[in-house]
């Protein structure tokens, strides 16, 4: 069978190339004598994947020497408890954002541990677009402010990011990591979910300065708190090492492709083609404000559940899989990470216009 078009929110679709490299020292790595699924994560060859890792990671992303990159398990999901944990230490307190699901689970976790002032909101509009931040209702006590990046379920991202002052901000960047140019500096910490731009399930990437290491909360599981993970490179208990191979290999082929800033244009040039058919049609429509529409996840809809269900059928008895929105948004999404090529896009677009054509 023929690879299809995958456009998943996450688990996402993964570099030809790097599936094929994976597939070709699947059995031996290098002259270890087995698979990375089988080595030592104490063992050297490890050692050298994980270390070898973090320098390309840290060569694409311009990460200063003042942040420790780690590789943690638990997904994003986790993260919404270490972050407070770790920085809601001095007046347990923080600000937040809400534009989609995931900020709102991580202000529910963070509500544990301390005040969650939320600064503003996009809920009364589906998080269909980011909203505008008033300064006086920043808290200039807070111990950190919390946003998501890019919002994967509800298509947004955001063009300008909230001068916090001395409050460290911190964001989710799971589906817009190496998707295009961060300043890693403006950041106290920055966490990414692998499974959308980064590789397979099972390793969250971690970045996060130095001066927000060593100060958790007392109480604070071992597991959960970074200094465990800092001190020990990544390797305090055994770290998802084969998802970690895969995410090196990924930074790899990113770095071919000429670095974030040139993988930027491509996406860039895929959003446009699929956002320019959509503003050009009267039957598909997208459902996020222009202005702040993210180059990774594209939802849109048809004028009726019917047609929305006859698209998605077809479309994937046609090779493009995925496509079905998440349920609180509904019609279609398309997730077009730094792995999808053009020609899917194009091919994608092509489609929907002869489905138009058949079913206006």
């Amino acid at each position: 069978m023929e690879r299809v078009y995958n456009f998943s929110a996450g688990p996402s679709m993964l570099p030809l190339e790097v599936l094929e490299k994976a597939q070709k020292e699947l059995v031996c790595y290098g002259d270890t004598g087995m698979s990375v699924m089988e080595m030592s994560h104490r063992s050297k060859p490890f050692e050298k994947i994980i270390q070898s890792a973090e320098a390309t990671l840290r060569e694409l992303m311009h990460i200063p020497d003042n942040y420790k990159v780690l590789f943690l398990q638990g997904g994003g999901s986790t993260q919404f408890a270490m972050i407070p944990l770790n920085l809601m230490n001095k007046n347990k307190k923080c600000d937040i954002v809400l534009t989609g699901q995931w900020s709102k689970k991580a202000k529910s976790e963070a509500s544990k541990y301390g005040k969650v002032n939320v600064v503003a909101s996009s809920e009364d509009k589906v998080f269909s677009y980011i909203p505008e931040l008033d300064k006086s209702k920043f808290d200039p006590e807070a111990d950190y402010f919390y946003i998501t990046y890019n919002n994967t379920i509800y298509g947004t991202r955001y063009t300008q990011l909230p001068d916090t002052g001395n409050v460290p901000l911190v964001t989710d960047i799971s589906s817009i990591i190496l998707s295009e140019e961060i300043d890693v500096s403006k950041f106290g910490l920055l966490f990414a979910g692998a499974q959308k731009n980064v590789g397979p399930a099972g390793v969250t990437v971690v970045i996060v300065r130095d001066d927000l290491i060593g100060n958790a909360m007392d109480f604070t599981p071992t597991m959960l708190d970074y200094k465990t993970h800092a001190d020990n490179d990544s390797l305090y208990n055994t770290p998802p090492t084969f998802a970690i191979y895969v995410a090196g290999l990924v930074f790899e082929w990113v770095k071919e492709q000429g670095g974030v800033k040139a993988v930027q244009e491509i996406n860039e040039k895929k959003a446009g083609i699929l956002y320019n058919f959509l503003d050009s049609s009267d039957f598909f429509k997208g459902t996020v404000v222009p202005k702040d529409r993210s180059l990774m996840n594209a939802p849109f809809i048809l004028p009726t559940e019917e047609l929305n269900a006859k698209f998605i059928k077809e479309a994937t008895a046609a090779g493009f899989v995925n496509l079905k929105g998440h349920r609180t948004v509904g019609g279609m999404r398309a997730s077009m990470y730094n792995a999808m090529p053009v020609e899917g896009v194009e091919k994608l677009v092509e489609f929907m216009k002869k489905f138009e054509l058949e079913n206006k």
